[in-house]
């Protein structure tokens, strides 16, 4: 079945291949499929478009199907091209006629981007749920350890002190950057497209607002040649920020791949978090964490396969669209995934309290001295001079104490600062608007 069927054969060649992979990846949509429908078939009720009796027995029939989809039972049959076509079919052979006036004031162009809309809303809030939950690990390690010093690098050489509690922060802070992006890809993915129809509306008295308030969106695309210009755009501002939490994820799983090498010994990875050699019996090797690096980095390159698809394309719909699917769709069980893992791996990570006995880390201290010198009045350039001299004649001997009081430095984290700054933007996320709408609309 195919919702732009005439009555004339379509060659199996063509229709295969421009179906594509919609029938295994619209599985993703068919719940929101069933609920975009839902706030449809209610607006054409209120315009006249149809009956209340048909209102009713098309909820009654949406409500089923959208239980057999909950149950995992649902699937698009053989010959069905899409999710829409499929949950048509159903509906249509329940319900003969009325089920075939589903499709009234739509096309499949404003319903696919309702259904991907949708999607991109629950899965935005279902990954902010994860960073935020990563994020209060972090802090809690950062607190906890911010008395344990490491040594910081630079160009990958010894630099100067650094500490578990600001390595913990660190990341942790970036996090608060992630969730900006994602309250922006949020902010972008909850404006209503439906009733553009085709991209240039309809002649239909449809009412965008009753639609808006039903599927819970915090507004609409009101130009209706935008709402299909905002296919691609919408995935790709949230392509951008899972590839944001993608890259901090792996750049803290590539910081523990080298910090639990035996040439740095920082951490150790408890035996049941790694993996082993088929030859060399001593090794534990961090295999979960490379590849959170390697799939953290991959989620990266998402915005820039959505923006080639996207390239130059003229407004309105194009079938080019349909690619953006196979990787965006599966993009965000995949972060989860990560996030997950992370967060389960790094509450285990065993820190070395005694990096600093080791005399290799001397030179760390070198900024120390060039500073305890300047306060005792003599000029910048003089005193590092005067310390350099030193390392290099092997005279220099550290003296270790540190007195670090500003704002994010060794002795003062102040992470309350950081999560007032997640906090700030958690309060601006209304996730509860959406799920209300859509609880109500499933009765």
């Amino acid at each position: 079945m195919k919702l732009w069927d005439k009555g004339k054969e379509t060659e199996k060649l063509v229709a295969d291949f421009t179906a594509g992979k919609d029938s295994q990846i619209d599985l993703a949509l068919a719940a929101w499929d069933i609920i975009g429908t839902l706030a449809h078939v209610k607006m054409l009720e209120k315009a006249g478009l149809i009956t209340v009796k048909e209102l009713h027995a098309l909820e009654a029939e949406l409500r089923k199907i959208y239980k057999i989809i909950e149950r995992g039972d649902f699937i698009i049959e053989e010959g069905v091209e899409d999710v829409h076509s499929q949950v048509e079919l159903m509906l249509t052979t329940a319900l003969g006629d009325t089920g075939k006036k589903v499709h009234t004031a739509r096309s499949r162009n404003d319903q696919v981007l309702v259904d991907i809309k949708l999607f991109t809303r629950a899965g935005l809030r279902d990954i902010a749920g994860l960073i935020l939950e990563l994020f209060h690990r972090l802090l809690h390690l950062s607190n906890r350890h911010k008395d344990v010093l490491m040594p910081g690098y630079t160009h990958m050489q010894v630099a100067m002190p650094s500490s578990f509690g600001l390595w913990f922060g660190a990341w942790a802070e970036c996090l608060t950057e992630d969730m900006l992006l994602l309250e922006a890809a949020y902010r972008i993915a909850d404006q209503n497209p439906l009733g553009s129809a085709a991209g240039f509306g309809s002649s239909f008295p449809v009412d965008r607002e009753f639609t808006t308030s039903l599927l819970g969106f915090g507004n609409m695309h009101v130009n209706v040649v935008n709402a299909q210009m905002s296919r691609g755009r919408m995935e790709k501002a949230a392509a951008f920020a899972i590839g944001s939490a993608g890259s901090t994820l792996a750049g803290m799983a590539g910081d523990i791949c080298l910090y639990s090498g035996q040439n740095y010994g920082f951490i150790e990875l408890p035996e049941k978090f790694t993996t082993g050699s088929s030859i060399m019996p001593h090794k534990k090797n961090p295999d979960v964490f490379e590849l959170v690096r390697a799939t953290g980095n991959r989620l990266q390159s998402l915005p820039t396969e959505i923006s080639m698809i996207c390239a130059n394309l003229p407004s309105g719909y194009h079938r080019d669209y349909q690619l953006i699917k196979e990787t965006y769709l599966p993009a965000f069980s995949i972060l989860s995934e990560l996030i997950s893992v992370t967060n389960r791996l790094i509450t285990e990570i065993v820190v070395n309290e005694e990096i600093l006995d080791n005399n290799i880390y001397n030179d760390l201290f070198s900024v120390e001295e060039v500073n305890r010198l300047v306060m005792g009045g003599m000029p910048f350039r003089e005193a590092y001079r005067t310390v350099a001299g030193k390392i290099a004649a092997g005279e220099f001997k550290p003296l270790t104490g540190l007195d670090h009081t500003h704002i994010g430095s060794i002795g003062n984290l102040c992470n309350e600062l950081i999560e007032s700054k997640m906090e700030k933007i958690m309060s601006r996320l209304d996730f509860t608007t959406a799920e209300e709408a859509i609880a109500g609309l499933l009765g």
